[in-house]
């Protein structure tokens, strides 16, 4: 009996050894990790995937997405150790090919452990204002991260010098034994990017989405996936270049054939047809006549909801009888009357001198003093019940706050916390009377700035809301220029699957700002809101006003930066169309960068933009980047000042 419970004992602890054993295990997703270059947090996959497959070593594929110069099979099979004969058959391409822009190739590779991790090493070259950050996620785009860069380069310095040979851990993963027994014979590193999803990536490879979470450690409940990471796929096949094809979307489905009729039963029903139509025909006409003899009639009464030239317009407001206004003006504020102070006419008259023109700021907008704190007031007409509704749901460092109301003689007043630098505009058109210069670092922590206040409107609001109509004009700065979104007089709540609307006739916003699905078919979104933030970043950027406007003269356009990004040396191109006021003051790499995610961000079709989300995320990393760029640079300027101040005081003694 002791003998038997031995062995039962015995079993029941080999059974927890064996679930518990790494062996079973699956990879962790590394989600966010990436983006601190300091955190090495070993229940991620940051410094690369884990030994526990059933096999030291295996075949492996890598995705990698051809962008120049890395756009032929040679330099591909180069930058990442891959064999090129393998690589153009695998891709169904000669040796000699060359990919397009943003094509999706397979990429075979040796995977083996080294140490604790499996992956396959490459080497590259430093060059000029690279980072590790830079490495990973703009050259490798993510088959690499900073913190594996950093581990496997023990470098006695901390800055990377141009010139210098680096080792670059790519990863990649064998198969555990449960993936084994279950017929996975290969793992797959997908790189993933904007609009990916595991349930898309998974059927892309005809894989079941569940074993594409288990592989990654991931659950349905928490499948989010970020760009610039890889996620395992676990196939059972080699992949093959048919499964690299991005599908269309879906086509619109066609109409039902009609209904078989028999001709000999139903021929008096065409008759009937015919004589209805026939006479349709003859009332439409008419109908159309009459039209068109009111129109020449009235053609000075115009739909107010039809486009402006000036694509300013609003809707006509209804006519009021007196005092219906105010009664409307105290229902608006009803609801937020406990949050927002409703001011006297007399308290805004004192507070701008009668709203006198030295505290006139812009347009309707006068500087005032309220209290001892600068105020911004905005004079307004017609219906603005929609701005402060709109105003009331959001809190947020990066949005305008509005901190009062006022109604008098038909008008509304709206106060405003007071930007002091005024707005976006004055500091980037080099074009404008005062020019004021923001150095690379500010302008990509305003870039990020907005993205972060579009991200909270489109994610954090309850319902989320698109602004409609983000410019330079609308993004303001305080005193430490850090940027402010402003006029939510055209955000609307995003209703509706995915945040899109049904097609609306009433057009309204800026030309040049607006997305080609809005201007053309009426669609609102979130992606508009992400094609207008793209614009104001191309103006961050090149320090020209509506640079995406098609027609003007030395600007960036989109086309044209796609055709910068598609050369050989992209670097130098760019160079004609950064702001001259930078004077050649900024990381012209991560310059390309930058144009990458603008370049997205105006793309024609709107599932191909990226959220503001990730936006965000990437920013977030650039600005990272850039400070480090900026405090390395300004080292070395000191030290070369003090070396000239040293020589200076030198000669003044020998002289």
């Amino acid at each position: 009996m002791d003998l038997l419970q031995s062995i039962i004992s015995l079993y029941i602890v080999s059974l927890i050894i064996s679930y518990s054993s790494p062996i079973y295990a699956q990879q962790p997703y590394v989600r966010k990790a990436t983006t601190d270059c300091q955190n090495t947090d070993n229940s991620t996959s940051v410094l690369g995937y884990s030994c526990n497959g059933q096999s030291p070593s295996c075949q492996a594929y890598l995705i990698f997405r051809s962008l120049p110069p890395y756009n032929t099979v040679s330099s591909i099979s180069k930058l990442l150790a891959s064999d090129p004969s393998q690589l153009s058959q695998l891709n169904s391409v000669s040796e000699t090919s060359t990919f397009q822009t943003n094509k999706e190739v397979i990429v075979p590779i040796n995977c083996s452990c080294s140490g604790k991790y499996y992956q396959t090493n490459s080497s590259y070259v430093i060059e000029d204002n690279n980072t590790y950050l830079l490495i990973a996620n703009d050259t490798y785009q993510g088959l690499s991260t900073c913190q594996a860069l950093q581990d496997q380069n023990n470098l006695l310095t901390r800055n990377l010098f141009t010139g210098t040979r680096i080792t670059v851990p790519l990863r990649c993963a064998c198969p555990t034994k449960n993936q084994t027994d279950n017929g996975v014979k290969y793992l797959l590193s997908y790189i993933v990017t904007w609009g990916d999803f595991v349930s898309s990536i998974s059927e892309r490879f005809g894989v079941d989405t569940g074993r594409t979470l288990e592989a990654n450690e991931l659950s349905e409940q928490d499948a989010t996936v970020y760009p610039f990471t890889t996620l395992l796929v676990p196939l059972q096949n080699p992949p093959s270049s048919s499964q690299t094809i991005v599908p269309p979307p879906p086509p619109s489905p066609s109409p039902p054939p009609p209904p078989p009729s028999d001709k000999k039963k139903k021929t008096w029903v065409y008759v009937i047809v015919g004589v209805v139509a026939a006479s349709v025909s003859v009332l439409v006409v008419s109908i159309v006549i009459l039209c068109l003899c009111i129109a020449n009639t009235k053609r000075s009464k115009a739909d107010p909801n039809i486009i402006s030239e000036s694509f300013d317009s609003y809707e006509k407001p209804q006519e009021k009888k007196p005092g219906e206004e105010y009664n409307e003006f105290l229902n608006n504020i009803s609801d937020i009357a406990q949050s927002l102070k409703v001011y006297k006419f007399e308290e805004l008259q004192s507070a701008t001198e009668n709203f006198s023109p030295n505290w006139w700021i812009k347009g309707s907008v006068y500087q005032g003093i309220i209290n001892g704190n600068l105020a911004a007031i905005k004079k307004m007409n017609g219906d603005v019940s929609k701005e402060l509704n709109v105003l009331n749901k959001i809190n947020h460092f990066n949005l305008i706050r509005l901190s009062g109301v006022c109604f008098s003689e038909g008008h509304w007043y709206l106060v405003y916390e007071y930007a002091v630098n005024g707005s976006l505009t004055d500091w980037i058109f080099y074009g404008t009377n005062v020019r004021k210069v923001l150095s690379w670092t500010k302008r990509v922590q305003i870039a990020l700035d907005v993205a972060t206040g579009l991200n909270y409107l489109h994610s954090y609001t309850n319902p989320s809301h698109v602004h409609k109509d983000i410019k330079s004009s609308n993004v303001l700065l305080d005193s430490d220029l850090r940027a402010k979104i402003a006029n939510f007089g055209l955000a609307r709540s995003a209703e509706g699957k995915e945040g899109e609307f049904a097609s609306t006739r009433h057009i309204v916003g800026t030309k040049g700002y607006m997305a080609p699905e809005y201007l053309e078919n009426g669609l609102v979104s979130p992606k508009l809101d992400v094609y207008s933030f793209g614009v104001v970043m191309l103006e961050i950027v090149t320090g020209r006003e509506q640079a995406i406007e098609s027609g003007a003269k030395d600007v960036l356009s989109s086309d044209t930066l796609v055709a910068i990004l598609a050369k050989e040396n992209p670097n130098e191109k760019l160079k004609n169309f950064i702001d001259p006021s930078l004077q050649e003051n900024y990381p012209l790499d991560l310059a390309i960068f930058v144009a990458r995610l603008i370049e997205s961000c105006l793309r024609r079709d709107p599932d191909g933009r990226p959220s503001m989300d990730e936006i965000v995320q990437s920013l977030t990393r650039i600005l990272a980047i850039s400070m480090t760029w900026e405090s390395s640079n300004s080292a070395s300027e000191s030290h070369s000042f003090a070396s000239a101040s040293s020589d200076t005081s030198t000669w003044k003694r020998e002289n």
